[in-house]
């Protein structure tokens, strides 16, 4: 069965061959000169897809000027007077390529060199005694005129069907934007209702868990001061129940800040003060660290933000990447870097940071997962870590983000909306 797609030449290529052949066998007084340039005309259509293919720029300008030039060596070898050959509507082919391929002043000028290679004809048929009198000079124009006339009329449509693909580009970019961003909406939409869920459940649990963790508390606290002097071990082991009911009271106050809704406290804010302000605050918890911090701030707008929910955003993936890193030190040096710049997503003006590090990185399986509820890589990790960072990135009308890249280390992107000029 016939295989169009394997077929090595189109069918429009193949009926311009066809008629150059038609041309080349036609009767005429110097039938060998005639078909080998129609032959290499031939040629040359045929390799002009893959010459403008390989290169776009110049391709173009040597199909058209080569047309050209064997166009007018057609004519030197047919007819006494190049002037008068019956093949001078070859020339039609230089100016209707040059109209397909370049703009409306760029086919003038190539429709121009034709012309005016047409018309050097006429100095050896003046030369030999030739008159052309009033008839042949509008004879000559009109032909001239011809050329130029369906020179445009070929780039007017050329033009229109480059605006016309130019705008259903456009529009599959539009649709292909449109299609990323409603399934990230979707995502969002699922991990939003998966919070509300665990959240509610959450706050249900923790409250139940945290009365009688307080009778348990306050009964270790008077156990051990009753069995102080007179049974050691026993107050001892007191002593680890009230640190891990104090353990266990710090675990059900994350439950609860997960869960319950945020009032924010909004003021303006400088994104640069608050990372600085969280980097100082990781540096005194992890005073041993020897990861070197790398920040590239740009100017940027202030946003509308809660300080002290902002500053946990910063510190808790600070934190991470410090404690990421400080365990997989393998002799190289550690680094963080930390960039702030402008902004705007979803038309929305505002600051984009980006937190990279060079640690070992998220696995590909837990990428999906990184912000959802209860879900950790680390051994002694809750899970709550990132899904409260989501949650008050989402609350301040933000969006954040673990870009995929080759890097080894993980990349968080984070976008803050600007605080309105009037708050």
């Amino acid at each position: 069965m016939f295989d169009r797609k394997k077929w090595p030449i189109g069918w429009f290529d193949a009926f311009i061959l066809l008629l150059l052949f038609g041309l080349a066998f036609l009767p005429s007084d110097d039938q060998t000169h005639k078909k080998i340039i129609l032959g290499v005309i031939a040629i040359i259509q045929l390799l002009e897809g893959p010459l403008i293919a390989k290169l776009p720029g110049r391709g173009r300008v040597y199909s058209v000027a080569l047309k050209t030039y064997f166009a007018t060596l057609l004519l030197a070898h047919t007819g006494e007077v190049g002037i008068n050959s019956t093949y001078y509507p070859i020339y039609y082919l230089p100016v209707i390529t040059a109209a397909v391929y370049f703009g409306p002043w760029a086919t003038l000028a190539w429709t121009a060199v034709s012309s005016l290679a047409y018309s050097s004809f006429l100095i050896p048929a003046l030369l030999a005694g030739l008159e052309l009198g009033a008839e042949g000079e509008t004879i000559l124009a009109i032909r001239i005129l011809f050329f130029f006339l369906a020179a445009m009329l070929v780039n007017r449509f050329a033009m229109d069907n480059r605006r016309q693909v130019q705008r259903y580009r456009e529009l599959s970019e539009r649709l292909e934007e449109t299609n990323r961003q409603l399934q990230r909406a979707e995502a969002d939409a699922r991990r939003s209702e998966r919070l509300a869920a665990l959240g509610q459940l959450s706050a249900g649990l923790a409250h139940e868990i945290r009365n009688p963790l307080g009778v348990i508390k306050g009964s270790a606290e008077m156990l051990q001061q009753k069995v102080q002097g007179a049974e050691p071990l026993a107050a001892e082991l007191a002593g680890y129940i009230s640190a891990e009911v104090n353990r266990l009271n710090a675990l059900v106050a994350r439950f609860l800040d997960f869960a319950r809704p945020s009032h924010l406290d909004l003021h303006p804010q400088s994104v640069c003060d608050l990372i600085d302000r969280s980097l100082e605050s990781v540096r005194a918890q992890l005073p041993d660290s020897k990861v070197r911090v790398e920040r590239h701030y740009a100017a940027v707008p202030e946003i509308l933000a809660d300080e002290h929910l902002c500053e946990r955003i910063f510190v808790n993936l600070i934190q991470n990447a410090f404690q990421a890193m400080d365990e997989s030190h393998a002799g190289r040096e550690e680094v963080l870097y930390i960039s702030v710049a402008p902004e705007t997503s979803g038309g929305r003006p505002g600051v984009g940071i980006v937190i990279e590090d060079t640690g070992p990185g998220v696995p590909p399986e837990a990428r999906e997962q990184i912000f959802n509820p209860f879900f950790t890589t680390k051994k002694d990790g809750v899970g709550l870590g990132l899904a409260i960072v989501a949650k008050i990135v989402d609350d301040h009308r933000g969006s954040i983000k673990l870009e995929n890249d080759s890097h080894p280390g993980a990349r968080f992107r984070i976008f803050l909306p600007a605080a309105p000029r009037n708050s």
